[in-house]
């Protein structure tokens, strides 16, 4: 792994990684704003679902990216989000508030997740998470009452200050503001102190115990934290899709949140947004490449779902790090030209052998 030297303190505190990214987000900043005016209603909607979906990986990322925790639940914290949003703004309060109280409800739920998270970890981890989202999953579906059941719930639209956002221009408005929020909200906090304790508990739980983190503190932090900005998401998805059932927030849509992840890369808040990327547009460009390939391939039902387990493979296998990772070795790649060598982005394993001995 290469590591960037930092000669002072003001360095470490830097928003951006490099100055010279500032003109890259500048230009991303421009084209985000300019995307209302330039796509049609289908292609808007489509990036609604990008930053949604950006907003729950970032959400995802801070537990398993930069915590270390693996979870297969949080389609739940999406869906607890998601019905907390549509019940109240259905009740008539206004929509900040509602906004508010799914971060809330969600928060205090993934606190009460978190807690197996002090026990387990790795796979049994993984396995009680999956559990949790099974459950609620569950739930959604037998409290008719509430959630409407398997006969589903319709969502108003979004309400501020009077003015409806129903409308997906509008909505992108909300939509994007509340991305650029929330990633700033991740961003800073990672250079806080309580980051900097998430980071050393992914890194080894006995070297960040040993330095005086409570690690039955963050690590529930974490879980609250995470399964907040992942109901934020919720509450968005509610209002994008107008329709919630109980099947929209099941393992399948824990594993798609996971794939996210993994595919833009973990541990890097920007690999959150190249894997919502890739979740949306991929079956849209499976889907022009079925005509293209032979029928028995293009017409075969699953194709979506083999492509995303392959990717998902490939991407373990030979780029851990995500695609993200990939566009940093190629930067850094012509940074370094000539004197690049082979191996120079190779992530050291001292940590995790340290660990082992336990």
């Amino acid at each position: 792994m290469r590591y960037r030297q930092k000669t002072d303190y003001l360095q470490d505190i830097r928003l951006l990684g490099k100055p010279g990214q500032a003109p890259w987000y500048v230009a991303l900043g421009l084209l985000l704003l300019a995307a209302p005016f330039v796509l049609d209603n289908y292609w808007l909607s489509q990036l609604n679902f990008v930053l949604i979906y950006a907003i729950a990986g970032v959400g995802l990322m801070l537990l398993a990216g930069f915590t270390g925790l693996l979870s297969l639940g949080h389609a739940a914290f999406l869906g607890v989000g998601a019905y907390t949003q549509a019940v109240l703004v259905d009740m008539g309060v206004p929509f900040p508030l509602s906004m508010l109280a799914a971060a809330v409800l969600s928060a205090l739920v993934g606190a009460v997740v978190g807690l197996p998270a002090l026990r387990v970890k790795g796979i049994y981890l993984a396995i009680a998470t999956l559990a949790f989202g099974l459950i609620v999953e569950e739930v959604f579906a037998r409290w008719e009452s509430v959630t409407g059941g398997n006969g589903g719930l319709l969502v108003p639209s979004p309400q501020l200050f009077g003015v409806s956002l129903g409308a997906t221009n509008r909505f992108y408005w909300l939509a994007l503001i509340t991305c650029i929020l929330v990633t700033l909200l991740v961003v800073n906090l990672l250079r806080t102190p309580t980051g900097r304790a998430f980071v050393a508990i992914r890194d080894s739980e006995i070297s960040a115990q040993s330095m005086g983190i409570n690690l039955a503190l963050y690590k529930t932090a974490s879980f609250a934290l995470s399964a907040a900005i992942v109901g934020v998401a919720g509450a968005l998805y509610a209002h994008q899709l107008r329709y919630l059932s109980p099947e929209q927030f099941g393992i399948l849509q824990s594993i798609d949140l996971l794939m996210l992840v993994v595919v833009g890369g973990l541990g890097a808040v920007q690999g959150a947004f190249i894997g919502a990327a890739f979740l949306i547009a991929a079956p849209q460009l499976i889907s022009l490449l079925r005509d293209y390939l032979p029928g028995v391939i293009g017409q075969a039902p699953g194709l979506q779902s083999v492509v995303f387990g392959l990717v998902v493979i490939l991407v373990v296998m030979f780029e851990p790090q995500g695609l993200y990772g990939r566009w940093v070795r190629i930067r850094t790649y012509f940074e370094l030209f000539p004197i690049y060598r082979k191996g120079l982005m190779r992530r050291q394993r001292a940590f995790q052998k340290s660990e082992r001995l336990h």
